[in-house]
């Protein structure tokens, strides 16, 4: 688990997930965790082990899509010498290792159904039966286990045991997204940054731009707070002025000029146009000033590009398209020629 990264927040959301995991650590009965990919099921489950009654016995991690079908249910339950090839000495599985802790399991949807069962048994039972042995042996384990995928549609369609559903889902947190987080992009981002500057040297933090501001609170974020976490920290060390605000954001880090070209399909039929986001088109819905809105597109364009080019109104004019004149008299249309200078 990444333990350098805190829980940073202050949306009503997200607190009540944050308070329902403290409600629920002291709790011995098992806890599924759902959410999108980075939005901390991995932190959501260190707190459960950390304010627990085990907080001094181990927490395993076991990512259950990092290991093949075959490999599974040796890592979960152990295995004796010669179980099966490969196998030259007895070894004990995560289970055994978690006696008397935590033991997260984390994208869980992925388990076989063969895994299903087995993990079923050792909640129901406390027993694990390791792979070629005749014997069970019991272990003391609580379960935390994480998802981002619709389990109970998931049992309905026979992917997931329903009856593996049912016992480990004592209580369910199910995270928001950062997209849904109100305030709390403003807040992360700014701690990202600060993070990065004393890490960089710099002498004090000078925040973003405002431009760079609303950027980043308009972008979806479907990283959540793993993919914020990257984006401000590329901006901030890529930044080359720590007395200025950080202008530019880059979103997409592969995003480039000399990107390798993907090789054309045969008989490839052309993509439709890009339909407008639900965004752009509520916008449109309450456009009331036609020349205003248009403005305001203008010099969110002038801001980004000056902040890509780091100030540089020759850069900037030449990237946009325009002379040198044309760029100054816009930037002097919408009050950006100091800024420029």
């Amino acid at each position: 688990m990444d333990r350098e990264v805190q829980f940073i927040g202050q949306s009503g959301a997200f607190l009540d997930a944050v308070e329902r995991a403290s409600r629920a650590a002291p709790m011995r009965r098992p806890v599924l965790v759902i959410g999108e990919r980075g939005t901390g099921k991995e932190l959501i489950a260190e707190r459960l082990h950390r304010l627990s009654t085990r907080w001094q016995e181990p927490l395993i991690t076991l990512n259950c899509a990092a290991l093949p079908e075959t490999l599974i249910e040796a890592e979960l339950f152990g295995h004796e010498a010669g179980a099966f090839t490969g196998a030259t000495r007895a070894r004990a599985g995560r289970f055994e290792e978690a006696d008397k802790g935590t033991l997260f399991l984390d994208e869980l949807a992925t388990l076989s159904m063969s895994a299903q069962e087995r993990l079923l048994r050792a909640v129901e039972y406390g027993e694990i039966t390791r792979i070629g042995a005749s014997r069970p042996v019991r272990v003391d384990v609580r379960i935390v286990a994480a998802t981002n995928e619709d389990l109970p549609k998931a049992a309905e369609e026979g992917r997931f045991r329903a009856d593996l559903l049912d016992r480990l889902s004592f209580e369910v947190i199910t995270l928001p997204p950062l997209r849904v987080r109100e305030g709390d992009i403003a807040v992360l981002a700014d701690y990202f940054g600060r993070r990065m500057a004393a890490e960089l040297h710099w002498d004090s933090w000078p925040g973003f731009a405002p431009h760079a501001a609303r950027q980043l609170e308009d972008y979806a974020w479907p990283g959540n707070v793993r993919e914020l976490r990257n984006v401000i920290e590329r901006a901030v060390y890529r930044w080359d002025d720590s007395g200025a605000p950080i202008a530019h954001i880059q979103f997409d880090p592969f995003e480039s000029p000399w990107k390798p070209a993907s090789l054309p399909r045969i008989a490839e039929a052309p993509s439709p146009a890009p339909a407008a986001s639900p965004r752009m088109a509520q916008d449109f819905d309450f456009i009331d000033d036609l020349r205003g809105a248009v403005d305001a597109h203008e010099r969110a364009i002038l801001e980004h590009a000056l902040g890509r080019h780091r100030y540089n109104q020759r850069q900037t004019a030449k990237a946009l398209g325009l002379s040198y004149d044309q760029l100054r008299h816009c930037l002097k249309k919408h009050g950006l020629l100091e800024k420029g200078d």
